[in-house]
């Protein structure tokens, strides 16, 4: 299993949801723009640990979704999404 981050920028993101469809822990926040929910995603049994950081937020996981992560980050137009792999 890899450990990874997913940092979500709020900032540039702009709500086209491209990362929905790409991966499920993503999900619709209440401003209408994108964020990461990992009980949002009815298959994910892990423990994902989600946090704000001024502003942004960054999830960090532990299973073999990591590609999913990197499938929405690609599918962003705004780059709003960094997928990382980090020391556990």
């Amino acid at each position: 299993m890899t450990t990874y981050e997913v940092t979500l920028k709020k900032d540039p993101c702009d709500g086209i949801f491209a990362c929905l469809t790409r991966d499920p822990r993503f999900i619709e926040d209440d401003d209408g723009l994108a964020t990461i929910d990992p009980d949002g995603d009815p298959v994910y049994d892990g423990d994902g640990e989600v946090r704000e950081v001024d502003g942004d937020v960054i999830a960090t996981f532990d299973d073999d979704r990591i590609e999913e992560a990197r499938q929405a980050a690609a599918a962003c137009p705004t780059n709003a999404i960094v997928v990382e792999e980090v020391d556990p």
